[in-house]
């Protein structure tokens, strides 16, 4: 472990001569192509084409999504590979691992062999590692003509950025670099058509229950927030409140983390104003509640599920939680200044946007990169 902690701060303080693999600062600028030099007897053809993909990750869902929803907007369905690593490499920073694919258990997690896809999309600290050997491997084949593997990292890699093809960031992340794009919200998967169609499957057994609907996503506790019981029923008593104003219906979705208690207290504050909300049981309504929503009320626990919202281009508002973090306060503020998002004090008003789209916008800086008509 005495060689480990060594190394470990080689990485932050080389010695003359060698460079940083943590640099303090990654430089701003254009995105550009990392010079051939930088791998030495290395391919540097990129693919002329995107035929396969992979997605890696570390299984957390919010982060798969992003991932999932850049494949479908290149036109591609990708391979999903949920890792989990052996020790002591999941406890280390990525520039410590000795070998990376090896770490890998195979046992309890997907493998990752050759061939390697043509698009590689990773996301999660366990993911950076592995995605680098990739990107590696990819650039030593025996075929000169071969393309390598175009490498992309969703979210803060903590390695300098310019060992990946793309780095994509949250702007409240405060990463830069030549090869970082920054994104104000959560890539995801939502497209018109899939909310339409949603709408459409949904409309049927909500027709009985008055317009507009206010349809509301419900977080929980997480690392920074909490939802306790008196929040969630003023929350509910809020939520009734700005439905009956508008004549209107709730329809919400709780989260994974909402918890019993909290979704019994909502429950209670809403009372006996026309709602529909989702008990857990069957198949999830999320894309369906989105979809026909007028208007939507966001608890501030999740950069994905204000993105999602803001996404509808239906007005969003933001209704706040007990604790919060300078990241998320940075993501607030930059979503309620730019316009896509208010915050609620239990009334509801009609105003527009163009919808967030940052999957989109990923997409098409990667086939400008890649030269993909």
């Amino acid at each position: 472990m005495r060689n480990y902690i060594a190394r470990f701060r080689t990485a932050f303080n080389p010695p003359p001569g060698m460079a940083p693999l943590l640099p303090r600062r990654a430089r701003a600028g254009r995105l550009a192509k990392p010079p051939a030099s930088a791998y030495p007897g290395a391919v540097m053809s990129l693919p002329r084409s995107l035929e396969t993909c992979w997605v890696v990750s570390d299984g957390k869902a919010g982060m798969e999504i992003q991932c999932l929803g850049l494949a479908e907007a290149l036109g591609l369905a990708p391979q999903v590979k949920r890792i989990v690593t052996r020790r002591p490499w999941r406890w280390l920073p990525p520039p410590l691992w000795r070998d990376p694919l090896r770490a890998i258990d195979r046992q309890r997690g997907d493998g990752l062999d050759p061939p390697w896809p043509d698009l590689l999309i990773a996301t999660g600290r366990q993911a950076v590692a592995p995605a680098l050997a990739i990107r590696r491997a990819s650039r030593r084949v025996s075929d000169p003509a071969a393309a390598a593997s175009f490498v992309v990292q969703i979210q803060n890699p903590t390695v300098d950025p310019a060992r990946f093809d793309l780095v994509v960031a949250p702007e409240h992340d405060r990463l830069s670099g030549p090869n970082v794009i920054s994104t104000l919200g959560a890539m995801n998967r939502i497209t018109p058509d899939r909310l339409a169609a949603a709408a459409a499957a949904h409309a049927p057994r909500l027709a009985e229950l008055p317009r507009p609907y206010v349809t509301a996503l419900v977080g929980g506790a997480n690392k920074v927030y909490r939802l306790p019981e008196t929040r969630a029923r003023e929350l509910g008593e809020q939520l009734a409140a700005a439905a009956g104003a508008l004549g209107g219906s709730l329809l919400v979705t709780p989260s994974r983390r909402t918890s019993p208690a909290a979704l019994a207290a909502l429950r209670a504050g809403i009372g006996q104003t026309p709602a529909e909300i989702w008990d857990g049981s069957g198949e999830n309504p999320y894309f369906g509640f989105l979809g026909l929503a007028d208007a939507l009320v966001v608890t501030a626990d999740s950069v994905n599920m204000i993105s999602e919202a803001a996404s509808t281009g239906q007005p969003v508002y933001l209704a706040e939680l007990p604790g919060g973090s300078p990241k998320f306060r940075r993501f607030h503020r930059a979503m309620l200044e730019r316009g896509y998002l208010r915050r609620f004090e239990g009334r509801i008003e009609r105003w527009s946007y163009a919808r967030l789209d940052e999957t989109a916008r990923v997409a098409a800086a990667i086939r400008e990169r890649l030269e993909l008509s």
